[in-house]
């Protein structure tokens, strides 16, 4: 397979991204390093993107590290005065409409939290970083092949001055990154094929995600569209790459490799987002990986990466068990906090800046962004799909904001 075929000419490679991204599990300074600062020197931040996870995330950056939110930037009036009243910063600057974020980046700001929906994370990752800001981001960094290849090249141009950090939880947690060192190191030996699943609820009532299709009569057709953006698969990429990608990161992470091709179906037959896939996934030296999704199930819910080896299996579950079985045994939990991850991302954020270790852990997220694509696009297709063959396509997608 030919590496350097995935990222744009001019991009760093795989191994410089993961030289770079290897700080983002290691990095935890004592916490006087961390919030040791006096309050006149504290970490000034702006949020782009004032929904559910924005205030979420901006909250851990408040409580937890010292950092002020001073900017805000949405295309919705009432969010922007419900985060400002829920985070104690009523004399945050505010910037609205779909370009506010502009005004944002103009303005004093040390880093910038953008938690707005997927489309919209190329454009403004580019702008945060051509700026001089430090960027913590949601995943997905893209919904498309051209969207990460503008967020590769971001990443090429932070390192080694800014951070650019992507908050995948699963990464920063001790006992993921425990089993994944395990599987590594060869515990389950070698991986024969997995069993990849993300089965939940209706992500509209999903808490931490904005997805609430209330309507407000003042609300303008864009913005009645930007409100319901996880609607759109234009804005969000659909559920197999806005949330279903963060089982198909840890399938990437334990197998060590992104697919080579993917086919499978999928449909929506349980309302607007009542949506599914079932793919397989086929990884370097014949790993194959069974994935599902589904997003109407009621009263069921797990996350899962089960990956059989020829000695063991690791099994884990974003909120459970994370165990391995076999000749090399191992009990790692019955319970994991998807929390801790979020708020360890959010610190180590903080630390690297202070102290100067910029973290870009962009490779990895390009990668899981594209294996996600992959599958949508196998599926959108009913046909087998290959990597070479979404690179050569580079689809992009493009939602009527007029109308």
């Amino acid at each position: 397979m030919n590496k350097s075929a995935k990222y744009p000419e001019g991009s760093s490679s795989r191994r410089s991204f993961l030289h770079a991204s290897a700080a983002s599990g290691l990095l935890c300074l004592e916490p006087q390093t961390v919030f040791g600062a006096q309050a006149n020197s504290a970490l000034e931040i702006g949020i782009i993107g004032c929904g559910g996870r924005g205030e979420y995330i901006g909250n851990f950056f408040v409580e937890n590290t010292g950092a002020r939110v001073v900017a805000l930037a949405d295309p919705l009036q009432d969010r922007l005065d419900s985060i400002r009243v829920n985070l104690h910063c009523p004399s945050a600057r505010s910037y609205t409409g779909v370009d506010g974020y502009r005004g944002l980046l103009d303005s004093k700001v040390d880093a910038v939290l953008i938690e707005s929906p997927p489309y919209f994370h190329p454009e403004q990752v580019s702008a945060a970083i051509e700026s001089g800001k430090h960027v913590f981001m949601a995943k997905p960094v893209a919904i498309d092949v051209p969207g990460c290849h503008i967020i590769s090249e971001s990443a090429r141009k932070a390192q080694g001055r800014l951070s650019l950090m992507v908050d995948f939880q699963t990464r920063a947690r001790p006992v993921y990154q425990e089993a994944a060192a395990r599987v590594r190191k060869g515990d389950i030996g070698t991986p024969v094929m997995a069993q990849v699943y993300y089965h939940a609820g209706d992500h509209i009532a999903y808490t931490g995600t904005e997805y609430r299709a209330t309507t407000h009569v003042q609300d303008s057709p864009l913005q009645g569209h930007l409100r319901r953006w996880g609607q759109d698969v234009n804005l969000s990429g659909d559920i197999i790459v806005e949330q279903d990608i963060h089982m198909i990161d840890v399938a990437n992470w334990f197998i060590g490799e992104h697919p080579l091709a993917a086919r499978g179906t999928g449909g929506r037959k349980a309302g607007t987002r009542g949506n599914f896939f079932i793919l397989e996934y086929t990884y370097p030296n014949g790993v194959k990986t069974d994935f599902s999704s589904s997003s109407f199930s009621h009263g069921y819910r797990d996350l899962c990466v089960r990956l059989y080896g020829t000695k063991g299996t690791v099994d884990s579950h974003y909120m459970g068990a994370i165990n391995i079985y076999g000749a090399n045994a191992w009990k790692g939990t019955e319970s994991d906090q998807t929390r801790l991850g979020a708020l360890a991302n959010v610190q180590n954020f903080v630390a690297g800046i202070r102290s100067g270790q910029y973290v870009v852990n962009a490779e990895d997220a390009v990668e899981s962004a594209l294996s996600a694509v992959l599958g949508r696009m196998a599926a959108y297709r009913g046909t087998n799909m290959t990597w070479e063959e979404m690179l050569q396509l580079n689809e992009k997608l493009e939602p009527r904001l007029e109308a």
